[in-house]
């Protein structure tokens, strides 16, 4: 299943799609089983596809590639991984695009989009829901580093030191044992900062969530180099023999209540920017006109929407197509009062 940075460069693929005159067919499948252990998918791909298709001509081009769309689909759909949640599909037969995308991440719901352009925003919205991001889980004695991605575990380094012993003394000998505990607990915690600090720099991790007790956490955190420390977004509360899973999970929880509040932040720096007439936009009609020049360095866009999916797929494929980030905002009340979108600028005109 493709890493974060994987789907990254299939979302600027897909993005520099240029329209032809055969549709494109997008498809979005969960791929959970149902609380009978059968998939939930197979009607609505009957359905829709021959709904959808009916509506072109019979003996055109457009129909001919669509019927060559739902073999590939169906044979694909066939041999699917079973411990995938979802499933991306975009092609085109009539201008041979057939990609497909088994993801970690669940789909929330089953999407088909028949048109001109990929329908990119659920994926899009599905990598920023689960981006890649690292955790330590560490004590006096151990450390296990992960780096997660799309719901999924990426890899993992375990560090193992040795363990000190107790014994039972007093006067200059207690001193000398305190002072070499500490001594190496301090080296304990370089090596672990060492061997974190290799996976930011590697794999361009943006965001880090520490676990451990109140004496490996500040022995962490006193060693890392500043850029690193920088990254640490949360602290959290996990045994050092927690399955990947339960890290996961806690992690991930963590990671979105940090982007809940970082939301909040962004969007009040957004507003505050246009009011002070800054490098800043809002609305639909403005930031798509932005957008077109060139303008935008940030696309800043509800969850909730700004309207159809149609609509606020354009807003995320001009960004993807001027190397623009996106930033989703998960509470659509924060945009509300603006239609659900805004930018940053890189420039005026």
């Amino acid at each position: 299943m493709p890493q974060t940075d994987q789907l990254s460069d299939q979302l600027d693929r897909l993005s520099a799609w240029d329209p032809g005159p055969f549709p494109v067919v997008s498809l979005y499948l969960n791929l959970q089983s149902n609380e009978h252990g059968r998939d939930q998918f197979d009607t609505f791909l009957r359905k829709e596809f021959a709904d959808r298709l009916a509506t072109f001509p019979a003996e055109g081009p457009e129909r001919e590639s669509l019927n060559r769309d739902v073999e590939k689909i169906r044979s694909y759909v066939d041999g699917v991984d079973r411990a995938a949640q979802g499933l991306a599909v975009f092609t085109c037969s009539g201008a041979d695009l057939f990609e497909a995308i088994t993801l970690a991440a669940p789909v929330t719901e089953h999407r088909l989009s028949i048109s001109t352009e990929p329908n990119l925003y659920p994926l899009a919205l599905l990598a920023d829901e689960y981006p890649r991001y690292a955790a330590v889980v560490a004590d006096t004695n151990a450390a296990r580093i992960f780096v997660f991605a799309g719901n999924a575990l990426q890899h993992a380094e375990q560090i193992k030191g040795t363990k000190t012993k107790r014994h039972k003394m007093g006067g200059w000998s207690q001193a000398r044992y305190q002072r070499h505990t500490e001594n190496y607990h301090l080296h304990h915690a370089k090596e672990v900062v060492d061997t974190l600090w290799r996976s930011v720099r590697d794999e361009g991790i943006q965001s880090i969530i520490l676990a451990g007790d109140e004496v490996i956490v500040p022995l962490l955190k006193d060693q890392m180099p500043k850029d690193v420390a920088e990254r640490v977004v949360d602290v959290v509360k996990l045994e050092i023999r927690a399955t990947d899973r339960e890290v996961l999970d806690t992690t991930l929880a963590a990671l979105r209540e940090v982007d809940a509040k970082t939301d909040r932040e962004r969007v009040d720096a957004l507003l505050d920017a246009y009011r002070s007439s800054g490098l800043a936009c809002v609305g639909p009609e403005r930031t798509r006109k932005a957008l077109e020049l060139g303008q935008v360095d940030e696309l800043v866009i509800s969850v909730a929407g700004i309207g159809d999916d149609q609509e606020a797929n354009a807003f995320v494929l001009k960004a993807r197509q001027t190397s623009a980030g996106v930033r989703f905002i998960e509470d659509g009340t924060l945009l509300a009062q603006v239609g659900g979108v805004g930018a940053f600028l890189r420039f005026k005109v």
